[in-house]
């Protein structure tokens, strides 16, 4: 029999919760990370590292999958899960702000996005339904719906008209769902508004008229900074549905993490630790390390003794430097899976803060420790 959605709120230490989301795939223990997978593979990394790490759930991506190798293809070989050989929950993304960010070329119309592919010049239309259309071939357990990302700063006159077509793509983007997804799967909404207290409060509000399992916040990280985002989280998730779990896109720094943790939010998704790691990036309890800096050379200490990731524990940050200034492969490989780790770790200790009601001391001694610039 196949498991249906669901959220069970466990836990609440102010606004911070845990909980879990529970799919046919496996159950999400929230608050949660979700490592991205743009195009079926979190970049650098094996899927088996991806899940030893503790990730409950991956994210991949609409717009570049329907692009290479197409949605087609890989529902031919029996969906994103089996494509990949992830096993367990996989949230896939609308495509919506990929269109509006790498596509070129593009006509934003009621109907959809006419753009051309930043890849071969390829002309495609993204709407409501051919998105649902295309994370439904995915095999996706949780899907978006359609929305327009507005870019920062942005009046409040081309905001409101922005959220308003969103709100009418999330009603087609369930209706569609609701013909080709399968009882298992789940749809959400995603809140936009910009930094407009207002406009954030209507969306919202005009998404639960609509219903959906789920809620996201969107259209943030994108340029307003971490202050404005936490005031932007303090007027939304108070508007959002208890019951429901609640989705910060496309974020963010360990500190972000935090923060939104702070201000009730439940899962989250970043590119930041693989492509961090990529640059030769570590981050750390005590702030990210720059691997590549001559002051490491010489290091003989792990990047963290008492992780029981290899990556983390079993290489010295020396070793490290010499991989990444030889231009070797394994250097991006090992970082990505560290940060991978750390953050998967980072979650697991906000999760044990909140059921023990120490949140606050936890996130108090984290922002004291943790510095952003090294």
């Amino acid at each position: 029999m196949t498991t249906p959605f669901s959220f069970s709120l466990h836990h609440t230490d102010g606004q911070a919760r845990t909980g879990e989301i529970t799919t046919s795939r496996g159950v999400i223990r929230t608050p949660a990370f979700m490592p991205v997978g743009t195009a079926g593979t979190v970049k650098a990394v094996q899927m088996r590292d991806v899940e030893a790490t503790g990730a409950d759930i991956i994210l991949g991506n609409t717009y570049h999958l329907m692009l290479r190798p197409t949605a087609e293809r890989v529902a031919k070989f029996g969906g994103l899960h089996k494509f990949s050989t992830w096993k367990g929950p996989i949230l896939t993304d609308s495509g919506g702000f990929q269109v509006m960010s790498l596509a070129q070329m593009r006509k934003l119309t009621e109907k959809g996005v006419e753009f051309r592919s930043h890849i071969d010049g390829s002309k495609h239309m993204l709407t409501p339904e051919r998105s649902i259309e295309i994370q439904c071939l995915l095999g996706a357990d949780i899907q978006m719906q359609l929305d327009e990302c507005p870019p920062f700063p942005i009046t409040e006159e081309a905001s409101l008209e922005s959220l308003e077509l969103s709100l009418r793509w999330a009603q087609r983007s369930k209706d569609a769902f609701a013909d080709m997804a399968g009882p298992h799967q789940a749809l959400y909404g995603i809140v936009q508004g910009s930094v407009f207290e207002d406009q954030r409060k209507r969306s919202a509000e005009s998404l639960q008229e609509i219903g959906f399992p789920g809620y996201s916040v969107g259209g943030l990280a994108v340029g307003e900074g971490r202050e404005q985002m936490f005031r932007v989280l303090d007027f939304t998730t108070p508007v959002l549905p208890k019951d429901k779990p609640r989705y910060l896109m496309g974020v963010g720094k360990p500190l972000d993490l935090v923060g939104a943790v702070e201000r009730g939010i439940d899962m989250f998704d970043c590119v930041l630790p693989t492509r961090s790691g990529r640059h030769g990036q570590a981050w750390t309890w005590d702030g990210p390390l720059n691997l590549k800096n001559a002051k490491f050379v010489d290091d003989e200490t792990p990047l963290d003794p008492d992780s029981d990731c290899p990556a983390s524990r079993d290489y010295t940050k020396g070793y490290l430097n010499h991989l990444f200034r030889a231009g070797e492969y394994l250097g991006p490989m090992l970082l990505s899976w560290h940060n991978l780790d750390f953050y998967q770790r980072l979650m697991a200790a906000m999760r044990a803060a909140i059921a023990e009601d120490r949140f606050a001391q936890f996130a108090a001694e984290f922002r004291a420790r943790h510095r952003e610039k090294s």
